[in-house]
């Protein structure tokens, strides 16, 4: 496992990190990985705990002075990753070392571009959490063809050249797990599944609120607008043509002429279609510039 890194972001989480990192290190020395862990501006003392590792060889340790999101200290992270795969896995010690070799085994053995770790259903989840994962998935399967059902999941194994290519796509914020696995998706790359064990946290408490799950819907629409804006715009400019015709017809059978409403509906129509033809140009541009980059 000498072609993978562990990609760890930290914030606010002392007392699971006392419990965690020894584990991941003892992991890291018997399967000869890399571990990179990236301090998002922690005030908690979770610094101190990281920094007493730095001597080890196959340690990064990168630090916030500012909390950028968990979004911005997985970018970081994986931007100075050099091995051919990294994985994400949560500080909280929810996620097993056993699964980082399992779904290393899985992205080899099926040659993926992303593997997803599946959490199943969690018995430890609440169920809030439950239900706007679960309108998350069903808004962005109507918006893309999203064939994975965990999209939001934190422990993912990707080839290294491939997320940092689509990194400039991403949210700094919680958004990040399912923004980045939609543009793998949406660019037509190598997605599976493969099932994970998860637990319960060690310790600190979760951030993750109903301002997540907001932030989220409008990622996935701003990453539906940039790869296909007329999946957006083109359902919206039938719905107005098709109304304006529906309310104009009986008014025209009626003889009373043209319904100013029925030419408000078509027009507005129009220009939506128009609209999303205009955008559709200017994210192809955008997805040259980025997306394509080598």
């Amino acid at each position: 496992m000498n072609d993978l890194s562990i990609i760890i972001p930290v914030y606010n989480e002392k007392e699971s990190l006392q419990a965690f990192l020894p584990d991941v290190i003892s992991f890291c020395k018997d399967q000869g990985c890399y571990l990179i862990v990236v301090d998002d501006g922690s005030q908690d003392g979770s610094y101190g705990e990281i920094e007493q590792y730095r001597k080890e060889s196959f340690v990064t340790i990168i630090h916030h002075k500012v909390n950028k999101g968990y979004g911005g200290a997985l970018k970081s992270g994986i931007r100075c990753c050099e091995t051919n795969y990294c994985i994400t896995i949560d500080a909280d010690g929810q996620h097993s070392l056993s699964d980082v070799r399992s779904l290393y085994e899985q992205i080899l053995k099926q040659n993926a571009d992303l593997v997803v770790g599946d959490r199943g259903t969690y018995c430890g989840e609440n169920v809030f959490r439950k239900i706007g994962k679960s309108l998350i998935r069903m808004i962005a399967k109507v918006l893309l063809p999203v064939t994975i059902r965990d999209i939001n999941s934190g422990m993912k194994i990707y080839q290294t050249h491939l997320v940092q290519r689509y990194l400039a796509l991403c949210p700094d914020t919680m958004a990040f797990s399912d923004i980045i696995a939609l543009a793998f998706i949406q660019q037509r790359h190598l997605v599976v599944e493969h099932p994970i064990t998860v637990t319960a946290r060690i310790g600190g408490t979760s951030t993750i609120n109903i301002n997540t799950a907001i932030d989220t819907v409008m990622e996935i629409i701003n990453m539906v607008i940039l790869f296909n804006p007329m999946r957006i715009f083109f359902p919206v400019a039938l719905f107005f043509v098709i109304s304006g015709i529906c309310w104009g017809i009986p008014i025209m059978l009626e003889g009373r002429g043209v319904s100013v409403g029925s030419m408000m509906g078509i027009i507005s129509g129009l220009l939506f279609f128009f609209l999303g033809l205009m955008t559709e140009q200017l994210s192809l541009l955008r997805r040259s510039l980025v997306v394509n980059k080598k």
